[in-house]
């Protein structure tokens, strides 16, 4: 809500585990008016990607990488990728959530030795704070959703093109609530459900 002065201030978080889907064993049948869109339940999987992606909060762009796996060496790597994507003259303060490998020596040693990284851990179970999660569902929605990739090389080139497209016009997510209205609609939905009886 205030970033702090010369620091960038990036969401940070991992999408593990996106399949490269092919195309369904039979092909989908089109929304028609009255008819929903149909598919077949099966498919073959071909193979996962993991992708790390660093949201600037200020200008809406994205740093993203590719991993194969989802540890903290590879959070290790993504860390330096950002160290060597942003301005040198920047703090960086990185808000992401708890999952353990954030918190590997290996990376505590590492933050030591780089002091303009500044990490704030968002509280557990409140991934929705984090606006990263946002952008992947974006990207779900706009991209994956619909897409359908026979190996994990096409998976990942697809998804880089549209980030680059993306990011030609980035736009940053805009809270349409403040900090002090949330709580109450939450109170007002959490009423809703105690009165429907479930």
């Amino acid at each position: 809500m205030s970033p702090p002065e010369h620091a960038l201030v990036l969401a940070v978080d991992e999408k593990s585990q996106i399949q490269a889907y092919p195309d369904r064993t039979a092909p989908c049948l089109s929304m028609l008016p009255t008819t929903p869109e149909r598919r077949t339940h099966d498919y073959v999987r071909h193979g996962t990607t993991s992708l790390f992606a660093a949201y600037d909060l200020a200008s809406g762009s994205v740093i993203a990488r590719h991993y194969r796996r989802h540890r903290h060496q590879e959070f290790l790597r993504f860390l330096k990728l950002i160290d060597s994507a942003a301005p040198k003259d920047l703090g960086l303060h990185l808000v992401l959530d708890n999952y353990a490998t954030h918190k590997t020596p290996a990376i505590k040693e590492w933050l030591v030795k780089h002091p303009r990284f500044h990490l704030h851990f968002t509280p557990t179970s409140s991934s929705w704070l984090n606006l990263a999660e946002r952008w992947f569902a974006e990207l779900t929605n706009r991209k994956l959703r619909r897409s359908a990739h026979r190996s994990v090389t096409e998976l990942e080139t697809d998804i880089r093109k549209w980030i680059n497209e993306r990011d030609k016009a980035p736009k940053p997510f805009v809270w349409t609530k403040s900090a002090d209205e949330i709580p109450g609609t939450l109170a007002v939905y959490c009423q809703r459900i105690i009165d429907s009886g479930h």
